[in-house]
């Protein structure tokens, strides 16, 4: 499975994430709300954001989200921890600009990243912080249940407790 591939719709392109893509994604993740609900709060700090970049870059895994229409840079998302003996992937570090909360992106990202993903796993995980409400309740729309709880220590960062939410492939509608 290519873990970083080109995926699209008509709306949205996910784009392999690249060295250049710094400023462009940090121009959007240097608002301090779109951390409210994450486990990292303070991701809006350019240093604290470089290290994350890194981290996204050193997955090979992750993208940057732009609008087709208007160009715009959306945010970012990847997939992690591929593994081929259970058959999974995880799919998280998502964040977008806070002017495309609730107009279906995050929908659309992930039945994209899902409908691909399930070409080649039978399961997809993700990571999604304790406190995190909205991104719970995101992930359980899209037909995703709670399975356990884990310690997740992000690149450069502290651990932190995150809910591992599963769809597997027999229960994805690809909505």
């Amino acid at each position: 499975m290519n873990i970083q591939p080109i995926l699209e719709t008509g709306e949205i392109k996910l784009c392999p994430l690249l060295a250049t893509d710094f400023e462009p994604l940090y121009a959007v993740a240097s608002d301090p709300a779109i951390w409210l609900q994450h486990p990292n709060k303070d991701r809006w700090r350019k240093d604290v954001f470089s290290s994350f970049f890194e981290g996204a870059l050193q997955s090979k895994g992750a993208f940057k989200i732009v609008d087709k229409l208007s160009g715009d840079v959306l945010g970012s998302s990847r997939f992690y921890d591929l593994n081929e003996q259970d058959s999974s992937i995880f799919i998280g570090y998502t964040f977008y600009a806070v002017e495309y909360w609730g107009k279906g992106i995050n929908h659309a990202v992930k039945t994209l990243m899902l409908n691909y993903a399930f070409q080649f796993v039978s399961k997809v995980y993700f990571h999604i912080g304790a406190t995190n409400i909205p991104s719970q309740i995101s992930i359980g729309r899209l037909g995703a249940v709670k399975v356990g709880e884990q310690e997740v220590t992000y690149f450069a960062e502290l651990p932190k407790l995150n809910f591992v939410y599963e769809i597997s492939r027999t229960n994805w509608k690809g909505s």
